[in-house]
């Protein structure tokens, strides 16, 4: 049951840092200056990531709630 809860922290982490990659590329949020900001790459970079986080948290919470 350990496991399955910290690969679900990790994945929630993951998803949080994808969301603002996401949100820095368009526009949303951060500092003017950031490589990041206003760039259409980092949008699907970060809505990828997000993704990714996304089914890590899934398997994760799948991982915790078998082992019940």
């Amino acid at each position: 049951m350990k496991i399955g809860r910290i690969v679900a922290i990790g994945g929630a982490v993951i998803s949080v840092l994808g969301a603002i990659f996401y949100l820095q590329g368009q526009s949303v949020v951060g500092p003017q200056s950031s490589f990041m900001y206003s760039n259409p790459e980092w949008t699907t970079h970060g809505f990828q990531i997000l993704v990714a986080g996304a089914v890590m948290s899934a398997l994760g919470i799948t991982l915790a709630l078998k082992r019940i």
